[in-house]
């Protein structure tokens, strides 16, 4: 694939973890990629951090935000996906490190008709903390470092750092939607204009994922397995306020009920909102 990747990076007031995230970023070994902070309502060191970076990273960066008004990943997604230049857009959260490979590995795997889910493994609490305060880089650990911290009980697996050529596996869930999430996923730009983008009508933490994926498999976009090859590093955080998720999940019920393609208030509404009031990128 000879294609622009946007790698859209989710955050929120985590300024320690996003610049962990930017800096394995720039140790990527794909030079074609640029970065959109898709930044859900953040105070100015965010903004500041996403400055700072761009002359580091040695690729476009782009901050892109909207006033906090609570929780609407799905909505500051779909204005960074406006914001984007890329074919391919790679969603990954602003507290998961990616190896040096990982742009690479998301080439290699991008097929037309198909969208990507990739995994993750859970550093610890304690261990989180200290890779934040002594700015290590856990994205250059090799195997011994790995067994050692899972023997320590800083990581969760281990398996999601593996690397096997799995070959047609990568297509048995592809129809599927469970188990899909924003943190590492990729779509094609024609894909996400098809239905719409996220659907902003979900507000609070949950589902707007899940939401994202029903409506691509009812397209006829399948999924194809990232596992075993784009592993990221997610650092840990405290429980996300989950009072919305019931709500969520009642909108998400509708859309397993019907037969919606489309977002209900996606990529179109903010193209119309746009259109009077210009972008909120910073």
């Amino acid at each position: 694939m000879a294609a622009l990747i946007s790698v859209i990076v989710t955050t929120y007031n985590r300024e320690d973890a996003l610049a962990a995230v930017l800096r394995s970023l720039r140790g990527q070994t794909d030079p074609d990629f640029e970065v959109i902070v898709a930044d859900d309502g953040s105070g100015p060191a965010t903004a500041a951090l996403v400055e700072a970076a761009k002359a580091s990273i040695g690729h476009r960066v782009e901050h892109v935000w909207h006033e906090d008004k609570g929780f609407r990943a799905g909505e500051i997604r779909n204005r960074a996906v406006l914001a984007a230049r890329g074919d391919y857009c790679l969603f990954l959260d602003g507290d998961c490190i990616v190896r040096p490979d990982f742009v690479a590995t998301h080439r290699r795997l991008a097929e037309p008709g198909a969208f990507v889910t990739g995994n993750r493994i859970l550093l610890s609490r304690d261990l989180t903390a200290k890779v934040l305060r002594d700015g290590l880089a856990p994205e250059t650990w090799g195997c011994v470092t790995w067994i050692r911290e899972r023997f320590a009980g800083g990581v969760n697996r281990l398996s999601a750092l593996l690397q096997l050529p799995l070959g047609p596996l990568r297509r048995l869930r592809q129809k599927q939607w469970r188990g899909a999430r924003s943190a590492n996923l990729a779509i094609w730009r024609r894909d996400l204009l098809t239905v719409d983008g996220y659907d902003a009508d979900y507000s609070g933490w949950g589902k707007e994922d899940s939401d994202i994926i029903v409506r691509l498999l009812r397209a006829g976009v399948t999924r194809k397995d990232g596992s075993f090859a784009t592993g990221v590093i997610h650092l840990w955080h405290a429980e996300a306020d989950r009072s919305a998720l019931p709500e969520n999940e009642r909108k998400l019920a509708e859309i397993l009920e019907g037969d919606g393609v489309r977002a209900r208030r996606g990529l179109s509404a903010l193209k119309i909102s746009f259109a009077g009031a210009g972008t909120e990128s910073r």
